[in-house]
């Protein structure tokens, strides 16, 4: 990549913008829903941190506009078309410019930050989080699809390189924050919580009718485009029990799904007593990606608090299963395991971005990832190569289904 193609970090300088002693801040995703998040939790303690890097896909406008608040040290367009409007407009201050997939690869290389916020969406996260992995930074992970991707190898090099992987999640954060001073105490079960999505109590007769509008109607959570729609078909739900089996070393008997329509309850533990502890707290993001940024510390915010005397009711169902059949699905790559969570999530993508651009009805989705499921051969054992292999296979065919 030219200057876009070769990232020569010893013409950066990596002074933390917040000050000595801040946290410098990496956010892969800058442009998304938790990466905006991150930057307001970071406006907002700006004596504790730095933003050294922001990257984002298309989103030039978004990325320049960041830039220039936050003056970071690099910038990274996965879209090399739009390097050059980005370029321009930083042109008048130190930072940094590159594009294209390998940059994000060397930006995570780099020595200028503390933490990475893994907030790419999908698989395209991956391998930037295994090269910070790789270089021992801190991961605070938002990219759920890296550990169902490749989660035995993403979890073995954490612990090679002494890695914390921080959860972001609010339901794995919640896990997280219950685990705390539990170490020597054994887990029976862990029980993540759901919305339901906009759909919950719907029957197969009224979503063969959804429209993509419908479906990105999130009743509690203002999320991006693809993670709304996971969360409608209850695949979202899916692909974090996997993320849960890999991010606190659990056995698939040990991830139970329940729906909780209020949101409130962000996930429970169950230990091997029988009690449980529970995280409980208003639906915002914000939350769990300060507690991310800042742990151990928690530290002060005005967020708005829960009030117990303004929520009369907390209810908890069996998730709908017949007629969400991703979380069948799911549950299925979560017990077989090998490469077929990889296969499962490359389909879903590519019929998540189909839905999107209503090419296919919303009951079509779990079709496409099924059959596509069936079709690519399962590899018990798989090198990272064989996942980006299956990766690719996978996207294929589930894009010949739809006819993309």
């Amino acid at each position: 990549m030219r200057e876009q193609q070769k990232i020569k970090t010893d013409s950066i300088s990596f002074l933390p913008a917040g000050g000595e002693g801040g946290k410098r801040i990496a956010i892969f995703g800058s442009t998304g829903s938790i990466g905006t998040q991150a930057l307001e939790v970071i406006a907002a303690n700006p004596d504790k941190f730095s933003v050294e890097v922001l990257t984002a896909n298309n989103n030039d406008d978004l990325l320049i506009s960041q830039a220039l608040r936050f003056n970071p040290n690099v910038v990274v367009i996965g879209d090399e078309k739009k390097y050059s409007k980005v370029k321009e407009a930083l042109s008048s201050t130190d930072v940094k410019v590159f594009t294209g997939e390998k940059s994000l690869e060397e930006a995570a290389a780099m020595d200028c930050y503390d933490l990475m916020l893994a907030a790419i969406v999908g698989y395209a996260g991956l391998k930037p989080t295994l090269k910070a992995i790789s270089n021992g930074k801190t991961i605070a992970l938002a990219n759920k699809e890296t550990l169902v991707i490749a989660g035995d190898i993403m979890m073995r090099k954490a612990v090679e390189n002494r890695v914390p992987v921080i959860p972001v999640d609010s339901e794995h954060s919640a896990i997280f924050q219950c685990l705390i001073g539990e170490t020597r105490n054994r887990i029976e079960k862990i029980i993540l919580t759901a919305s339901g999505g906009p759909f919950l109590g719907r029957k197969p007769n009224y979503l063969l009718n959804v429209k993509r509008e419908h479906a990105l109607q999130h009743p509690n959570w203002t999320m991006g485009a693809k993670i709304t729609i996971d969360s409608a078909t209850l695949m979202n739900k899916g692909l974090e029990m996997i993320e849960a089996k890999w991010l606190f070393n659990l056995k698939p008997e040990q991830v139970q799904v329940v729906i909780h329509p209020q949101s409130i309850i962000h996930s429970m533990v169950q230990f091997e007593d029988g009690s449980i502890k529970a995280q409980m707290g208003l639906p915002d993001m914000k939350l769990p990606i300060q507690y991310a940024l800042t742990f151990p510390k928690r530290i002060k915010n005005d967020y708005p608090r829960f009030d117990f005397k303004k929520v009369s009711t907390l209810t908890f169902e069996e998730p709908d299963v017949k007629t969400f059949r991703n979380l069948v699905l799911a549950r299925e790559a979560l017990y077989k395991g090998g490469n077929l969570p990889c296969v499962m999530n490359a389909a879903n993508e590519i019929a998540v971005y189909a839905f999107l651009r209503n090419r296919i009805n919303f009951l079509d989705m779990t079709d496409a990832i099924e059959k596509t499921m069936q079709r690519v051969p399962f590899i018990e054992k798989p090198t990272l190569e064989e996942y980006f292999e299956s990766d690719g296979e996978a996207r294929n065919f589930a894009a010949d289904i739809i006819k993309l």
